[in-house]
């Protein structure tokens, strides 16, 4: 009978292997539901919205205002006859219309700078919802990889397991025939449990990988859920020689959202300053306004007939229109601070440039040198896979004619594996990282 660890291993490989009606996810379905759904997204996405409603509303301040006003009551004992301006004790009922407004007609480009500057932070928020997008394309990208990696583990454990079972078989067949002593039965039964244990602790990881997609997609726990499952050595990749440092950040200086954000930001600043500044010269504006006046008292005195309603509103219409001057003079350096907060902000702004580029360039550096030093330790572990195969192969023919103990051979077998499963690390590593730089090269995501 086999082991207890075996059944329980058997019983994960099923439950990995059973899905098989599930729709399955691959990294752009992944990345395009998250960006979708994921939380800082749609942060960035408000954020976003609100600059565009800002910036509506500076365009609407170059227009003239305008308000409209009516009221409609009684007047008692002695007061001012709305529509005669003369004193009176009579009881009437009184109605007034009125509408008013003004327009700036000259303020220093004050109100087409603050539009421009809103204009460009509506712009720089769209590229802070692109940035927010990219982060989370790297992350479930490393998740994704990180699930690719732990099937694969599983896989070569699963192989692992049916290998000592076979070779537990032959084994015990020898023991009854007396060809073997019964303790090398045990050290493979032994061999067999742990290689169960593997099993159950790679199918664990593989779970919890799966499930920190799912939260980072925002989808139920419980949920099904399973992804696209590709071969590694057939995710594309770029050559190498495409992906110089210096020619990836040539490129991401023009792609990457965080430069050109602040860049737009940098360009709003600019505009700020000079609409800040327009606010401590004088500017000129005009006002208008209409109205009239309805009394339910007032009479031709001509003929002392009540005059229509209709016809008072006629009668009283009245215009006019202002030209003004506004001076600012003092007001508690309100105008001048701000003037001179802008320019300190404009400052900020122009060293996060340079903070940023230089991150920019050193990332990719990295990034880079990672590479190289990913793929050189991969070429190492492929290198020692086929040596520890070999060694196996060999090892394996002794064993089989009694020339090696269970022990060595165990040992061996050990060894092979663990050289896979690091060399499966090595491998999706590299992959990694080569998508990282074509990342910052423009190209995004892909497998």
């Amino acid at each position: 009978m086999k082991p207890a660890f075996t059944l329980i291993a058997l019983a994960f490989l099923l439950q990995l292997t059973a899905q098989t009606t599930i729709e399955k996810w691959d990294l752009r379905k992944c990345v395009d539901y998250a960006m979708k759904n994921n939380i800082s997204v749609k942060q960035a996405d408000i954020q976003a919205r609100i600059g565009a409603l800002q910036l509506k509303q500076a365009q609407l301040y170059q227009y003239p205002t305008a308000s409209f006003s009516t009221n409609i009551g009684p007047q008692f004992g002695r007061s001012i006859d709305p529509t005669t301006n003369v004193y009176t004790n009579t009881e009437l009922l009184s109605q007034n219309y009125g509408l008013q407004g003004s327009v700036q007609l000259f303020n220093w480009g004050r109100l087409k700078n603050n539009t421009a500057s809103q204009d460009f932070s509506a712009k720089a928020a769209l590229k802070d919802i692109e940035k927010a997008a990219n982060d989370v394309a790297l992350n479930v990208a490393t998740y994704y990889l990180q699930i690719l990696a732990s099937k694969e583990q599983v896989n070569i454990v699963a192989i692992q397991i049916q290998q000592t079972q076979s070779q537990l078989d032959v084994t015990q067949k020898k023991v009854i025939a007396g060809a073997l002593p019964e303790l090398n039965a045990l050290e493979l039964e032994a061999k067999l449990a742990t290689d169960s244990s593997n099993y159950i602790a790679a199918a664990s990881s593989f779970q919890q990988n799966v499930l920190q997609l799912k939260a980072l997609l925002t989808l139920d726990a419980a949920a099904p859920f399973e992804v696209e499952i590709p071969a590694a050595d057939k995710i594309p990749l770029e050559s190498l020689a495409d992906l110089q440092p210096e020619t990836v950040y040539a490129l991401a200086i023009n792609n990457q959202p965080n430069i050109i954000g602040n860049q737009l930001r940098i360009k709003s600043a600019e505009k700020s300053v000079l609409s800040l500044k327009s606010a401590l010269y004088p500017t000129i504006g005009a006002s208008y306004s209409i109205g009239s006046t309805y009394n339910n008292k007032a009479v031709n005195f001509l003929n002392g007939n009540k005059i229509q309603y209709f016809d008072q509103l006629s009668q009283n219409f009245r215009q006019s229109v202002g030209l003004g001057v506004s001076v600012p003079i003092f007001s508690n350096g309100t105008n001048r601070i701000n003037y001179e907060q802008s320019k300190l902000t404009l400052q900020n702004y122009k060293v996060t440039e340079d903070q940023i580029e230089q991150k920019l360039k050193q990332d990719i550096y990295t990034a880079y040198t990672n590479v190289i030093n990913a793929l050189q330790k991969f070429n190492a572990g492929k290198k020692q896979v086929e040596n520890n195969q070999k060694a196996l192969d060999f090892a394996t023919k002794r064993y089989e004619v009694g020339l090696l103990s269970t022990i060595d051979l165990i040992t061996i077998q050990n060894n092979l594996a663990t050289a896979q499963i690091q060399q499966i690390s090595n491998q999706y590593d590299y992959v990694f990282k080569m998508k990282l730089l074509e990342f910052y090269k423009g190209q995004g995501l892909k497998l």
